[in-house]
């Protein structure tokens, strides 16, 4: 196997592409090492490796494209997507590709995908040592003895000191994502984010696959100790609880944010996890805390003690949007396999900080569908500028920013897979009962285990259910150890006309957003959309 450093490395060249100096497929110890000595880095507690990311703190969505070509034309979402000329990305490509020639790069050749039948193979250019570092936790790592015939379906060319032009490359900023279906290629640039490498991947997985019949997922996923077959997936977006509550040390955990479910079961897209610290505690959340002094884990625009190295959880200056990523072996309870068989349950995480959803509900296929095409949750006043009371977030499939297909492609693969395995359903609400947020409290963690402990092990649906006015679920009347006041939220409210007033306000919201998707759905969907 060929690493350290090549110069030239030919297969790079047959890409078109030249460095000054090219290091190939480095060990964790010796990016760290590179990280460091280059000052991206700084050495934490354990070893884990600190970096900032500059002014870029989170993903550029909006600086996404997609490029606009006979393959793509009836395939891509365009409303939601980004369009390139292939004249602008073979611009972006040869201005990228003079910039990176008097540069050091960093190349890992990865898979994306436990599955070998339906993985991807992906080489990673960066200049960055610690990019290097995070997608090699993020992926997949082949064996070394087949590193030397690794043939790469896609690469992706990550300089964030490359600035682009918006003039000269059909782009909207200095910062770029741009993807090229029929070249393979994806070109980033103008942002240290290191985010964008992982959700590019996921990008293209997510095109790539329903073609295949393959439902892309971005979802969490654990199974019972000992038995695969007994499979749960979270869908949430950030905030929501999707990798604290996949992460039970209880069941073994598959993986934190990607998944393929195709006709074998599912699997895990990536080979480690990017979790969210703000906030985080050794008492809440063990498994994820200790990645945080380990070595090698990176650790991303958190604050810590210049002389102590002592992190600070709660400390948002940089960015809420605080991460450590690291391979998935650092947590005790994790799949070897990244394999799984077909979902017995499907979790449908919410944060509603409006007080309306009960802490758990019962959904038929359909309003699964309904639920996953709208792909609710709510920001809280605090965490945006100019956020002063609730606002409703809808991204749709829980993951809007990643999927280069309409929708419904992924609605109707979910209701397919869903009705073929008798996979049954929960929405599940993480936010605010007895009030909005600012008047009630947050649902209890406590009580969000143990409901979904019951939905896991069947017993809850062996239970008695009430017909939700407002969304027309089931709702568990009874459920052993917990308080039957919190599942009915209307209950919680001090004032009932209150909740009542503002039930029917997120109702509205629902319908208005969901009435961009009426056209393309089908009537059992339509019947349970609310109208």
């Amino acid at each position: 196997m060929e690493h350290g450093r090549v110069n030239p490395d030919m297969r790079l060249r047959a890409q078109g592409l030249a460095a000054a100096e090219i290091h190939y497929n480095l060990s964790e110890a010796a990016l760290v090492e590179a990280a460091v000595r280059a000052g991206e880095a700084r050495l934490g507690l354990g070893g884990a490796v600190h970096v900032r990311t500059g002014r870029h703190t989170g993903r550029s969505p909006r600086d996404k494209f997609i490029v606009r070509a006979p393959a793509t034309e009836n395939t891509v979402w365009w409303e939601n997507n980004g369009a390139m000329t292939a004249e602008g990305f073979a611009r972006l490509r040869e201005d990228m590709f003079a910039h990176a020639a008097s540069r050091s790069l960093h190349v890992q050749d990865l898979y994306a995908g436990a599955d070998p039948a339906l993985r991807l193979d992906v080489r990673m250019i960066s200049e960055l040592a610690w990019h290097a570092l995070f997608v090699r936790h993020l992926l997949r790592r082949p064996p070394a003895a087949e590193l030397a015939s690794f043939a790469p379906e896609f690469t992706l060319l990550n300089l964030p000191s490359f600035k682009a032009d918006p003039a000269r490359h059909g782009c909207r900023s200095e910062t770029v994502i741009a993807f090229d279906f029929d070249a393979k290629l994806v070109l980033i640039a103008g942002t240290e984010y290191a985010g964008e490498n992982k959700k590019a991947v996921f990008t293209l997985l997510n095109y790539l696959l329903p073609a295949q019949g393959v439902m892309p997922m971005h979802c969490s996923a654990n199974h019972a100790p000992g038995n695969p077959v007994d499979t749960a997936i979270f869908f949430g977006l950030s905030g929501t609880g999707k990798t604290t509550l996949s992460a039970d040390p209880s069941r073994v955990l598959i993986g934190d944010d990607e998944h393929g479910w195709s006709d074998r079961g599912i699997f895990n897209f990536e080979g480690g996890c990017y979790a969210k610290t703000i906030n985080l505690s050794a008492e809440a959340e063990p498994g994820i805390h200790a990645t945080t002094h380990r070595f090698g884990t990176v650790i991303e625009n958190m604050v810590h003690d210049p002389d102590t190295l002592e992190i600070d959880f709660g400390d948002d200056s940089l960015t809420a949007n605080t991460r450590c990523a690291y391979p998935l072996e650092a947590i005790a309870n994790a799949s070897t396999t990244g394999l799984a068989g077909h979902p017995k349950n499907i979790v449908m995480l919410t944060c509603d900080a409006f007080g309306v959803l009960p802490p758990i509900a019962r959904l038929t296929p359909s309003q699964a569908m309904y639920h996953f095409l709208s792909g609710f949750t709510a920001k809280v006043a605090g965490t945006e500028r100019g956020v002063t009371e609730p606002e409703p977030t809808f991204s749709t499939c829980f993951g809007a920013p990643f999927m280069p297909r309409r929708p419904e492609v992924y609605g109707r693969l979910l209701r397919e897979k869903m009705s073929t395995h008798g996979a049954s359903s929960w929405l599940v609400n993480t936010g605010w009962t007895g009030g909005a947020y600012g008047t009630g409290r947050r649902m209890p963690i406590a009580l969000t285990r143990a409901l979904l402990a019951a939905a896991l092990d069947g017993t809850l649906a062996e239970g008695r259910f009430r017909k939700d006015p407002n969304f027309g679920f089931d709702v568990p009347v009874a459920v052993d150890g917990v308080e039957a006041a919190l599942l009915d939220p209307r209950s919680t409210w001090a004032d009932p006309a209150a909740y009542d007033a503002q039930a029917r306000r997120l109702v509205a919201m629902f319908a208005d957003n969901f009435a961009q998707y009426v056209p393309h759905i089908d009537d059992d969907v339509r019947a349970a959309a609310i109208s």
